[in-house]
């Protein structure tokens, strides 16, 4: 007995899956089309203004502040008496200042998580900050007139150099870099508290203020280091971004694509030890802001490649709130900043390693 077959079922069409959302176009005119990232626009919007309100909560709170009715006349016209010693000597120089050691510490960051690879690479892994704490404390140590700053980044760029000699390969390799860096940060720690061991009492806790990052007692001298450093290496990092990009896709495709990823990742390295060092010699070795910002600038606005004006602001953004709890909180007398920053970086710290366990990259 023959057995009627089923008939064939339809084939229910495949799902359609929606293109990925189109990044919005800036036309100027009708040749000229800019693509712009919304949503990065609207994150650096937001920024902008929580720095903003952080920047006028630094100058007006306290005993010391400007009244909040004063501040426009006192920012726009003749500021005069306490408010001209505010704004020329406390707390302007020590506003702007931050600004500019924030951004460029999220900046080097950035550079040297895109540079790795790996969420948990920054200045401070690679013994930039150690190096010029010990630089710091040795120049405090042999030459108490020098100044600290100068010693600092004479530190931090010694430091880079033995990095650079020890790896074998300059800094082409993430993770020699890494190693290298680990090695140099041991050393340079063990210099370190041998000089605060043996300076005198008041000098060790003048050194110690500045090794754990201090904004306190900053002048425009350093506002317009920062500043001045930042107007040089920011359009640099620009002009390498997009080849930082491509070079996460691996060294193979990179190559492919006719991009040199060992020039690319020196360059990169190069920019973040100069923006790093100059942060650590107007503020000192502030720890986690390089390591934090990058990372929330990327969570904030997903996308491939290092997040450099969004790492900036970010930077910037938890740096000024850092000083502000640093001098407004009822815990001490004006404590030095870089402890507020050490006591939030170690907690996100944490995070980030059990992230990284629970998905198997450690």
């Amino acid at each position: 007995m023959k057995t009627r077959s089923a008939p064939d079922l339809p084939v229910p069409p495949a799902p359609v899956t929606p293109p990925p959302r189109a990044a919005g176009l800036l036309r100027l005119g009708r040749t000229v089309a800019v693509p712009v990232d919304t949503r990065a626009v609207l994150v650096s919007v937001a920024l902008l203004v929580l720095l903003a309100v952080a920047a006028v909560a630094t100058l007006t709170l306290g005993r010391l502040g400007i009244p909040l009715r004063d501040l426009p006349s006192a920012l726009f016209g003749e500021p005069r008496g306490m408010d001209k010693l505010i704004l020329d000597r406390l707390r302007g120089p020590r506003l702007v200042t931050g600004i500019g050691a924030g951004a460029a510490f999220g900046v080097a960051g950035a550079l040297f998580q895109s540079v790795t690879r790996n969420p948990l690479g920054s200045p401070d892994v690679i013994g930039l900050s150690g190096g010029a704490g010990a630089g710091a404390a040795t120049v405090a140590l042999l030459a108490p007139g020098f100044p600290v700053s100068v010693g600092a980044l004479v530190g931090a760029v010694v430091a880079m150099a033995v990095v650079y000699l020890a790896t074998g390969t300059g800094f082409g390799d993430p993770g020699r870099l890494v190693v290298a860096g680990i090695g140099v940060s041991a050393l340079t720690a063990a210099l370190t508290q041998y000089v605060v061991y043996a300076v005198e009492r008041d000098q060790a806790t003048v050194l110690s203020s500045y090794l754990n990052g201090s904004l306190a007692t900053r002048d425009w001298t350093d506002a317009s280091t920062i500043w001045g450093l930042l107007l040089v290496a920011v359009p640099l990092t620009l002009l390498i971004s997009r080849s930082l990009t491509i070079s996460e896709m691996g060294d193979e495709l990179t190559t492919a694509l006719g991009t040199d990823p060992r020039r690319t990742r020196t360059a990169a390295v190069v920019l973040s030890t100069a923006l790093a060092a100059g942060a650590v010699t107007v503020a000192g070795p502030i720890a986690f802001i390089s390591l934090t910002a990058p990372q929330i600038a990327r969570r904030l606005a997903p996308a491939p490649g290092p997040r450099i004006a969004l790492s900036a602001l970010t930077g910037a953004t938890l740096l000024v709130l850092a000083d502000l709890a640093a001098q407004h909180l009822p815990l001490t007398d004006d404590l030095p900043v870089g402890i507020y920053t050490m006591a939030l970086g170690g907690v996100y710290l944490g995070y980030l390693l059990v992230r990284e366990w629970k998905k198997g990259t450690l």
